[in-house]
């Protein structure tokens, strides 16, 4: 299976993990079933960031979404399709036949080409503000998952080799 083929099926994924997220975090607040320790304020402060709600929850709902959106095919039907792997290679432009993805079947043979690029009479120079702008947009997703990446190992060493500070709350023993 291409990447291609299958990025609305892991989209797709998103979701219950997403859903997932939010009712473990949810139940974080009921030890063993009692309301009595969240009423009480005998939690530990982790919980009470929300993390899973809105991070792993929330937030990976809107990106969920963002990407289906994007992807503009239903999970099941794209994973069970031939057709997605050829959808939308290239940018969308006015050729001499029309308005259409005019490089769609050229299997990204147009990105090293740039005599190709002529066929896209308009809007002027949209390949090269296509790829411009999505080269930026993979750099940029890569640095966020850098830092998360870091964010995530400096974590763990803190959480591993002992300095993880934990806040007690007043009254606990």
């Amino acid at each position: 299976m291409g990447s291609r083929k299958c990025g609305g099926c892991l989209s797709c994924l998103l979701i219950p993990l997403a859903l997932w997220s939010i009712i473990v975090n949810i139940l974080l607040y009921f030890p063993n079933g009692q309301v009595s320790y969240a009423a009480s304020n005998k939690l530990t402060n982790y919980v009470w960031y929300f993390e899973g709600i809105c991070f792993s929850g929330v937030m990976m709902l809107m990106v969920a979404v963002v990407l289906l959106v994007l992807d503009n095919e239903s999970c099941c039907k794209c994973c069970q399709s031939e057709n997605c792997t050829k959808k939308y290679m290239g940018p969308y432009c006015r050729t001499l036949d029309g308005w259409e993805y005019a490089f769609e079947d050229t299997a990204g043979r147009f990105l090293t080409d740039s005599s190709m690029w002529s066929q896209c009479l308009e809007p002027t120079h949209v390949v090269e503000w296509n790829v411009i702008l999505f080269s930026i947009l993979i750099a940029l997703s890569g640095l966020q998952v850098i830092v998360c990446l870091v964010r995530i190992s400096i974590q763990l060493s803190k959480i591993l080799c002992g300095t993880y500070s934990v806040i007690i709350q007043p009254g606990i023993i």
